[in-house]
């Protein structure tokens, strides 16, 4: 994974230094901590400041405090010579351990190759694979997310949902660049699940009201398009963007007919897009006009492709939600598949995969990073708050998409094609796991094959692929 992001860093190119803007002294409000540390990272000893703590923000006429952990080089004379990226997590609702001390930042939690804990709690080791040695870092939670709070008279709400969520993120990384002196460094923000949303809304916000370019977005296990992964009434395409990773999970766990279990995996996910594209779709578009002959016939497919029963697939008039399928592939074995990795399994204990009441692979990841992470930032970075740290809220249940009425889903193919042509200078890079139910990697294809852009942009957007589930540098075979 590393070489890519040195690939992906080093190609990315410059846009127009902003005029430097004087430095701002920091708000009474504001609570943060400064501690020096070295780590090695591709095998080179780095010194490096680290900050953590909260800053005051006023967004859209409302108060919070943002918490952060910065993580900036030491010895470089003048800041416009580093790159800057600004990282979060998703949910929305999830605070950024995971890109923190996972990912990105020069210290890891130290788990076993599968990502699965070595001990509890889990220990820290210097991340070989931090992105410190390209970049500086920024790591923000979400206000109700982590250490982060609405501040003053303003109440949570004020920051649900789309647009205030991408107001407050633009508002603090516009603040931070001004603050600490970083408009002339080139500007990355990286994203994961939900937060590659919020990264497209963020990277649109700034270039609106601020004419804020950004060099380069990093978009992991990517959805931008919530019609591609939800399941609802009238809504086909999510039965077509799942199908390629129940194939692959299928695949994993040798539930495919055999001709197709003897093929390499990216070959055999060829095949499925190719059904998909010429048969599959058809026939979800022509419903019951399908004859009995076509039905069975398509019936047949996809239980070589997906490893079900026939009789299930024709029970379901072909088309298999996330919680059927992870809970019926091995149900003679009276296991599920995860929804974060399809790849593990657990016993049924009640309960949805799909709203994670019972999804193996959700305590698989946090049992290592949890506890590890507030020993981390009280010890190591030496920040304390007495408010709880705040890993996953239910946000979610009061956030709000423009123009929703009933059934709405949000799609940012448009806003993509705006940015990009605003901004040819502007990367994106799309990360997916074969196996990440979560965010199906084909719901990202289908996404950025409607992009639509002119001749001269088309290879401002590059994919990556991984043999794992959602949180791709989890284990060890993606994250080198």
């Amino acid at each position: 994974m590393k070489k890519h992001i040195a690939m992906l860093l080093a190609a990315l190119l410059s846009v127009a230094v902003f005029p430097t803007s004087a430095y701002c002294e920091e708000a009474e409000q504001d609570n943060i901590v400064t501690t020096k540390h070295n780590a090695v990272v591709q095998e080179k000893k780095l010194d490096y400041t680290a900050q953590a703590g909260t800053m005051f923000l006023e967004t859209g006429g409302e108060t919070c405090e943002i918490f952060f952990t910065a993580y900036t080089l030491d010895g470089v004379d003048n800041p416009a010579d580093r790159p800057i990226t600004f990282a979060f997590n998703g949910g929305p609702g999830s605070a950024s351990v995971f890109l923190n001390i996972g990912a990105l930042g020069p210290r890891r939690v130290d788990v076993n190759e599968d990502g699965s804990a070595i001990q509890m709690p889990a220990r820290m080791k210097d991340n070989e694979n931090s992105i410190l040695d390209l970049t500086d870092l920024v790591i923000i939670d979400a206000v109700g997310t982590g250490y982060s709070r609405p501040a003053g008279e303003s109440a949570l709400e004020s920051f649900c949902g789309y647009d205030n969520d991408n107001r407050t993120f633009g508002d603090f990384i516009r603040q931070y660049i001004n603050r600490y002196n970083r408009w002339g460094s080139k500007k990355y923000v990286a994203g994961e699940s939900y937060g590659t949303m919020r990264a497209v809304g963020v990277c649109d916000y700034l270039e609106n009201t601020y004419g804020l370019y950004l060099n380069g977005l990093i978009l992991v296990s990517s959805v931008n398009n919530l019609g591609a992964v939800e399941f609802g009434n009238g809504n086909e395409l999510s039965y077509a963007t799942y199908l390629p990773t129940y194939a692959a999970d299928a695949w994993y766990h040798k539930a495919v007919s055999e001709n197709f279990q003897n093929m390499e995996l990216e070959d055999f996910l060829d095949e499925v897009r190719s059904f998909i594209e010429n048969e599959y779709v058809p026939a979800l578009f022509r419903g019951s006009c399908l004859t009995k002959e076509e039905t069975d016939a398509l019936a047949e497919k996809l239980a070589c492709y997906k490893g079900l029963s026939k009789a299930f697939l024709l029970e379901k008039n072909l088309r298999i939600q996330l919680d059927e399928f992870c809970s019926e592939l091995l149900k003679s074995r009276k296991l599920v598949i995860g929804r974060y990795d399809g790849r593990i399994t657990g016993p049924y204990t009640g309960g949805s995969v799909d709203d994670d009441s019972n999804d193996p692979s959700g305590s698989f990841f946090d049992l290592s990073l949890n506890n590890t992470f507030l020993d981390y930032v009280n010890n190591e970075l030496e920040f304390r708050a007495e408010v709880p740290y705040i890993f996953l809220s239910d946000i979610e249940d009061s956030w709000s998409y423009p123009g929703k009425t009933g059934i709405c889903y949000i799609s940012q193919e448009e806003t993509i094609r705006h940015c990009v042509s605003r901004n040819p200078f502007l990367k994106i890079w799309v990360l997916c796991g074969y196996y990440d139910l979560a965010t199906p990697f084909y719901a990202s294809e289908y996404v950025y094959s409607h992009l639509f852009l002119n001749e001269d942009c088309e290879d401002n957007v590059t994919f990556t692929y991984y043999p794992s589930g959602h949180m791709i540098y989890m284990e060890k075979n993606s994250f080198d």
